[in-house]
């Protein structure tokens, strides 16, 4: 059995960083409290999200049961250097790591100036993972959050619009970004499946910042249809080799939340599998460790927080 997850670390910088800690003590409870729920999780090979500082991710692992390796993703925005990677007790190796929009897109608007944005603001990065008698192709991404933030004087953020004009002009922005990041994941995992997610074992993990049914999710899904728990997800259908399926509807009713946002559990933490997985992965798990916070839009407030405030999301892969 392998275990795969995913796990929004929320915010992984050492202290001292502009968005870390502000003591040492603080940030040594923080990884404390991710490793102990890392190996309660049991899990092989983790996507994560957030990683601020690979040093720290490098720190986090030297504290886990076992022998890890981790990479992560060369691309990143400067203002807010998060990136996603991998951390695995497996043999790893890169196949990509992309940030580009598909040509086909001209571009996203990211303000009121008309700025234009031409790629993800975190890399998508996919790996090989030789796991026991099976390898695996991962991939790891954090599509564009809905958390909003309007520009200020000195080149700062502020996350109180001016009006509520702006407010709906900065939504839109974010929710174009958030599309234009599924588009490009989803060539990715074309590129990756290559018609062939009958027998290719390949996986998209990550936080979507968005549920199940909202239509940037559904982007990465491919043909409609077959998703789990419809009439047509058991039929055999010419579609089924370049799709994916999201497993959240395994995760036990009870479970299915991977974030508190005021007060109210949203699933944003995804995993999606290739045809050939689907019979593998019937056991699918959220791991919320500590009990979740619930979160507001005051992102600076949660920086000396011990713990992530996303749920660590996993499933089991059984032989067939």
């Amino acid at each position: 059995m392998t275990v795969v997850g995913t796990w929004n670390l929320e915010n992984l910088f050492r202290p001292g960083a502009d968005f870390g800690p502000a003591s040492q003590a603080v940030y040594a409870e923080k990884l404390r409290g991710l490793a102990a729920t890392i190996d309660e999780a049991g899990v092989d090979v983790l996507a994560v999200q957030e990683v601020g500082d690979p040093d720290a991710l490098t720190d986090l692992i030297g504290l886990l049961r076992g022998d890890w390796q981790h990479v992560t993703s060369e691309h990143f925005e400067k203002a807010h250097p998060i990136r996603v990677g991998f951390i695995s007790r497996f043999p790893l190796e890169i196949l990509a790591d992309t940030a580009a929009f598909p040509v086909e897109l001209s571009g996203t608007q990211s303000d009121d100036a008309g700025t234009l944005t031409r790629q993800m603001g975190r890399g998508a990065l996919a790996v090989r993972v030789s796991a026991p008698g099976q390898e695996l192709v991962l991939v790891a991404c954090h599509l564009k959050s809905k958390l909003l933030s309007f520009p200020s004087a000195g080149g700062r953020s502020r996350f109180s619009p001016k009006d509520e004009g702006e407010r709906a002009r900065y939504a839109a922005y974010a929710l174009n970004r958030r599309t234009a990041e599924a588009v490009t994941v989803r060539a990715l995992a074309d590129e990756l499946l290559d018609g062939e997610g009958r027998t290719r074992p390949v996986m998209v993990l990550g936080d979507l910042n968005d549920e199940p049914q909202a239509a940037t999710t559904q982007i990465l899904l491919g043909p409609p249809g077959s998703e789990l728990g419809t009439a047509g997800a058991d039929r055999p259908d010419g579609g089924d080799a370049s799709r994916l399926w999201n497993l959240a509807p395994r995760i036990p009713d009870d479970e299915r939340y991977s974030r508190i946002y005021r007060g109210r559990g949203e699933l944003i933490d995804h995993i999606l599998a290739s045809q050939t997985l689907l019979a593998q992965t019937q056991e699918v798990h959220m791991v919320h460790g500590r009990s979740l916070p619930s979160v507001t839009d005051d992102a600076p407030a949660r920086r000396n927080a011990p713990a992530s405030d996303h749920a660590l999301l996993l499933t089991r892969l059984t032989r067939t």
